[in-house]
């Protein structure tokens, strides 16, 4: 058997590598618009040649050079001069671009206010834990007891339940049983109703006794019968615990406005907000995709390095720097504008493509794949998809995230598509329809759908209930 030995060897290989520019270029493309106001910012702190401008309409003009260019200034400068002068009138075409779309929205110093208000109030949650602690230090025990009670209040998860055993916790502190006992019904006394319970079992009856006082009929299915009223079985806890069906069935009512998870409501996890980029109004009869730039800082380059490069005493390394910077905030702005130009024509066809579904809603979503959208704005289908990316829209009809309009179409029976998005609205339809009592299967879904030329297979249709999260048929049944 031959021995394995470790060598080193030099080979030669092709490998396409993304410029640092290319990848800044795509990744402003895919961030949302308030990623990328942080990106813009950022780049502004740290390009000294880049800054940000009001948003009113100004009148900027570019100084000529005071001095001669040295004669010792190399090639790669005197070349830059030309370069520069079309930095600048990009630099002035962009600034162009805001301030005619600012003049085509309806935006005021008054609206400019009051969205720094709200976004200065805005403040972070409050968590579950902190919640509890708050109310525990307002319970006047003594210092013993709160250690106690911040010992339970650490161990309950953040649906609200208690995750750990009394007899555990008394075991590996040392802490009288009793005593935490005693600490775990104060804490369960708090808001939110429910909290510090150890099973569901408890959650439930602990909110019931609290919001609808004494209901033995209630009180018994949650503690005997739940996994049967989990499953709608209304007849067999009415058959067990002899009594009417339409008793069971106003008990269930009742148990559906307990909280199963009452410590959801003081969740930390993060909150997304959503800014829509694109506006769509309705113009002349049509609608029309307007840009939102009001939330995107106005950048340019800065006059004074433009008057230091035309200065003669200014120094060539310093020239080679602002030269450097210079580029990298031109290549900037050229993103910007060469984003937002994309999302904008890909926003347009979008929008000439649903001029049925602004105006008469879902049911007349076509389908549209991303494929045929890169076609039409001469992209390629990936440009597209980072383009949709995280991007929202807002129209008279709602904000739909772009995503929303590709979506794959249904051959009908008359040889037109439609939208699969269409086809679960027009289930939801069907179940928001039925008799509580007799309610739809799939299979008889499958034939109305039928019976309107649509021609799918009942696991298709069980699939888009489960995406649209209507329950089977006989947990739909009221008796």
């Amino acid at each position: 058997m031959p021995s394995q030995t470790l060598s080193l060897a030099q080979t030669q290989r092709l490998q396409m590598m993304l410029a640092p520019q290319l990848r800044q270029s795509l990744e402003m493309l895919q961030v949302p618009i308030l990623e990328l106001r942080a990106m813009i910012q950022q780049e502004i702190e740290q390009n000294p040649t880049i800054e940000e401008t009001p948003n009113e309409k100004e009148s900027i003009e570019i100084e000529p050079g005071t001095g001669e260019v040295n004669e010792k200034e190399d090639r790669e400068e005197m070349d830059f001069e030309k370069e520069f002068e079309a930095l600048a009138k990009l630099d002035d075409e962009w600034r162009d671009y805001f301030f005619q779309d600012a003049q085509s929205t309806s935006y005021s110093s008054d609206d400019d206010e009051k969205r720094q208000f709200f976004l200065e109030s805005l403040s972070q949650s409050q968590s579950l834990q902190e919640h509890l602690m708050e109310q525990f230090h307002l319970a006047g025990l003594e210092e013993s007891d709160e250690q106690l009670g911040e010992l339970i209040i650490g161990s309950i998860d953040h649906d609200g339940y208690l995750t750990s055993n009394l007899e555990e916790l008394a075991d590996s502190t040392g802490a009288d049983l009793n005593r935490l006992a005693d600490i775990l019904s104060i804490v369960q006394d708090f808001h939110p109703t429910g909290v510090g319970s150890r099973d569901l079992r408890e959650c439930l009856l602990t909110q019931l006794h609290r919001v609808n006082g004494t209901n033995p009929l209630t009180s018994d299915i949650i503690s005997n019968h739940i996994d049967l009223l989990a499953a709608k079985k209304y007849t067999d806890i009415s058959k067990a615990l002899k009594v009417p069906v339409e008793e069971v069935q106003a008990a269930a009512k009742i148990i559906a406005t307990l909280d199963p998870k009452p410590g959801r409501i003081y969740s930390d996890e993060e909150t997304t907000y959503i800014l829509p980029e694109i506006v769509v109004q309705k113009i002349d009869g049509r609608y029309v995709v307007i840009l939102n730039d009001d939330q995107l800082p106005h950048v340019r380059i800065s006059n004074h390095y433009r008057r230091l490069m035309n200065d003669a005493a200014t120094k060539p390394e310093v020239k080679q720097y602002i030269q450097e910077r210079i580029r990298a905030g031109a290549f900037l702005i050229k993103s910007i504008h060469q984003r937002q130009h994309t999302i904008q024509r890909i926003a347009t066809e979008i929008v000439s493509a649903q001029q049925e579904f602004f105006e008469h809603g879902v049911s007349q979503l076509k389908p549209l794949t991303m494929a045929e959208i890169a076609d039409k704005v001469g992209v390629h289908e990936t440009t597209v998809s980072r383009a949709v990316s995280g991007k929202y829209m807002k129209s008279p009809g709602g904000v739909y995230e772009l995503k929303y309009f590709f979506t794959p179409g249904i051959r009908r029976a008359d040889g037109s598509e439609i939208s699969n998005k269409t086809v679960k609205d027009i289930i939801a339809q069907f179940v928001s329809n039925e008799d509580p009592a007799k309610p739809l299967s799939d299979q008889e879904i499958m034939e109305k759908l039928k019976e309107q030329g649509i021609n799918i297979a009942r696991r298709t249709i069980a699939k888009y209930r489960l995406m649209l999260r209507i329950p089977p048929s006989h947990l739909r049944k009221t008796y």
